[in-house]
């Protein structure tokens, strides 16, 4: 079965990393445990038809601030709801102002056109009180489904602040309960806790190769190895093969010598990666993404030992440095220590229209790279339309011209 929730369909490779105009490499092997997350959208829609099946509750989420190991300790199988698909933005904006992030438009799409099969399965949506575009289309996509949301504070350096977010996911465990009929145990949560846990240092595991001079994978490689849905065990099982089989993969005969680039910014869902692909087609090798659909959400862990385990992943989940958080001092902190350890030579910002909080913060953000760094910074504000590809292929090509002028040799 093929189902597509946003995008195209990507084949996954055990080949060479293809630089762009280069030639073709052996055909991949048919152990190769990149093709699994080629077909992540099918392996997902079975994973979750076959719980549902068994009487496990599918639940929606939205946001990297949910925390997956509460859902899945009450039995749950949390399922990553973002949009990503251009194609359903128009049917959004006959209910939402068209000057909206086309991110929460295409979510909203996908809700009216009932046009993603997990968010058709879903018994519950978790949203957050993140920005205030995704507040308002939450109480719409509520008329018709199950929503809860959970309040995020957004002053995380008040005395108070983390005690509201912690309260916050002890209610969220609470309605968990009610809902589902299941008690939440500490030996629950710590068996989620172990789960996350594991995918995240895999996850972390497989950034880090990025750190090298050639690295064996492209930045458009690296993003396909997630999945909407969390500690598949199969996944789990492929990012250890993976593990094993990509050091001794060959770069592309140019990986040393494309310009190294951070970005940063806004998430790219699944199939709204567009402006990745322009960056590295236009001589570029993104070898670290900051966003939330990067490195953000994976470089902590829970406290296994904590005694506490609803305390130990609110605290996790509550020091994401997201764009909304005022001051988000801790976004440049993360990107300050990206930019030395994968060793970049430029940073370039996505930020997706309408996204206000990106795009405000996005003036420190070039002050952090053009003052204190000594990089050049490119801000870069685009929807999921095609149509400015040109453009921005343009002025990304501008900028490697300018990191090799200024690079020494």
């Amino acid at each position: 079965m093929s189902i597509r929730c946003g995008g195209k369909r990507r084949k996954g490779s055990c080949r060479p990393a293809k630089s762009p105009g280069g030639s073709s490499a052996k055909p991949a092997r048919d152990e190769c445990p990149l093709t699994r997350f080629s077909q992540m959208i099918d392996n997902c829609y079975e994973y979750a038809a076959a719980a549902k099946a068994a009487g496990r509750p599918i639940v929606g989420i939205l946001c990297e601030y949910t925390p997956r190991e509460i859902i899945m300790a009450a039995g749950a199988v949390p399922v990553c709801l973002c949009g990503g698909s251009a194609e359903m933005v128009g049917p959004a904006e006959r209910d939402l102002p068209a000057n909206l992030c086309p991110l929460i438009k295409s979510t909203y799409g996908f809700h009216v056109e009932k046009a993603n099969p997990f968010l058709e399965m879903a018994d519950l949506v978790v949203a957050e009180t993140t920005c205030d575009g995704k507040k308002k289309m939450y109480e719409l996509m509520a008329e018709s489904r199950p929503m809860y949301v959970l309040e995020l504070t957004q002053k995380p350096d008040d005395g108070g602040a983390f005690e509201h977010w912690l309260g916050e996911l002890r209610r969220l465990k609470a309605e968990l309960e009610r809902r589902f009929g299941v008690r939440i145990t500490d030996a629950k949560l710590r068996k989620a806790i172990a789960l996350m846990n594991r995918e995240r240092r895999l996850r972390r595991a497989l950034a880090g190769l990025m750190k090298a001079d050639a690295p064996v994978l492209t930045g458009r490689e690296l993003i396909d190895l997630k999945s909407s849905i969390s500690c598949i065990p199969e996944d789990l099982a492929a990012y250890e093969a993976a593990l094993r089989m990509l050091p001794a993969r060959p770069p592309a005969a140019d990986a040393g010598s494309r310009v190294r680039v951070l970005m940063t910014g806004v998430p790219m869902a699944h199939g709204a990666e567009r402006v990745l692909e322009i960056v590295e087609n236009a001589g570029g090798l993104v070898v670290a993404m900051e966003n939330c659909t990067g490195v953000k959400p994976i470089l902590e862990d829970v406290d296994e030992k904590a005694s506490d385990p609803l305390r130990a992943i609110a605290e996790k989940y509550f020091h994401l440095p997201c764009s909304v958080m005022t001051p988000n001092d801790r976004r440049l902190k993360l990107l300050k220590d990206l930019a030395g350890e994968y060793r970049v030579q430029c940073i370039v910002e996505l930020v997706w229209q309408a996204c206000l909080t990106y795009d405000v913060e996005s003036h420190r953000i070039k002050r952090l790279a053009e003052e204190e760094l000594k990089m050049p910074h490119l801000r870069i504000e685009t929807d999921y339309s095609p149509s400015d590809s040109a453009r921005i292929t343009v002025r990304v090509e501008a900028l490697f011209e300018t990191v090799r002028a200024t690079s020494p040799g």
